[in-house]
């Protein structure tokens, strides 16, 4: 266990970040989650709004730094083509 102030200090932090991390995942994985559901029950509106929501979450969650601006461009990227595809077909 930590023996300094400034240990104590960093684990409150770690804490705090942990949680706030946890928050801003969790509610990304769940706007993916709803955009694939759309697009397995083959309902090309409700995907493309559903897109647009998922892409803004997914933005603000790399801005916070909890993913990599890469990691969230590919998941909008592989969204929008699941999208684009049911929409062509």
């Amino acid at each position: 266990m930590a023996n300094h102030p400034s240990a104590w200090k960093r684990i409150r932090q770690t804490e705090k970040r942990r949680l706030r991390n946890k928050f801003y995942r969790t509610r990304m994985k769940t706007f993916i989650k709803r955009v694939r559901e759309a697009v397995e029950q083959k309902d090309a509106a409700q995907a493309e709004n559903r897109l647009k929501e998922a892409s803004r979450i997914i933005a603000k969650t790399a801005s916070k730094g909890v993913i990599h601006k890469r990691t969230a461009a590919r998941k909008v990227s592989r969204l929008t083509r699941q999208v684009n595809a049911l929409k062509a077909t």
